[in-house]
């Protein structure tokens, strides 16, 4: 799996601030983006995010390349409605024989089952290159493909989306491959604006506690954050 950031709102955080403001004084966004300075920028988006002032986030907006998903994935992550999504499509791309299929970490560890797996993938493949021998249109034949055949994606997601989905995905107790994309997404976007995502990440830690009550995976998460995301 491979994510990457292709482009985002320039200025994203200023914006974001100066959106903030103009909701609570006489001057409006232009007179304010100019002479807004770092310091006010932090903390009009901390204000707002500790007040779930959230509608400024959706002026924001990031655009991500994400190669090498499972069609699982895919069709989980276009459940977040409010975003904008263009997908590889099978209809139109013949598959390559050698094209790439995400097994699942529990089948890995299991060598027969691996095995096992990747022969029944073999073999899809296999039934898949015949029908198109045989004329069947590959809107047809992709019929026979496997749900963990790998996709290509572009996603487009504002700010405010991308706080909820992180809340969502990248919780532990979340799907194993979209959790892993969630955070992949979320490490690029802090790179960016650390501000906007200071507090980005699994519920628990915006709540300071465990949603569903499990305070060692709560540990856990905080632990995870701490080390593996970087703020300024």
């Amino acid at each position: 799996m491979k994510v990457t950031l292709l482009s985002y709102t320039p200025d994203a955080e200023r914006i974001v601030a100066s959106a903030a403001r103009v909701c609570y004084g006489e001057r409006s966004a232009d007179e304010i983006f100019s002479d807004i300075s770092e310091e006010k920028i932090k903390k009009r988006i901390g204000d707002a995010l500790s007040k779930g002032h959230m509608s400024i986030f959706e002026h924001a907006s990031y655009v991500f390349s994400i190669k090498g998903i499972s069609r699982i994935t895919s069709h989980q992550l276009v459940r977040h409605r409010l975003a904008s999504y263009s997908q590889q499509s099978q209809r139109y791309v013949r598959m390559d024989p050698e094209t790439e299929f995400v097994i699942p970490i529990r089948i890995k560890e299991d060598k027969r089952l691996q095995g096992l797996y990747i022969e029944a993938v073999k073999n899809a493949v296999k039934l898949y290159e015949e029908f198109l021998s045989r004329g069947i249109s590959q809107e047809d034949a992709r019929y026979i493909l496997p749900s963990s055949c790998s996709t290509n994606i572009v996603v487009t997601m504002n700010a405010r989306e991308l706080l909820h989905f992180f809340a969502l995905r990248c919780c532990k107790k979340a799907q194993w491959e979209i959790r892993n994309l969630a955070w992949k997404m979320l490490r690029e976007s802090v790179k960016v604006s650390p501000t906007i995502f200071q507090k980005a990440g699994p519920e628990c830690l915006s709540l300071e506690r465990c949603p569903q009550g499990d305070l060692k995976c709560f540990v856990k998460m905080q632990k995870i954050w701490l080390e593996d995301l970087t703020h300024e």
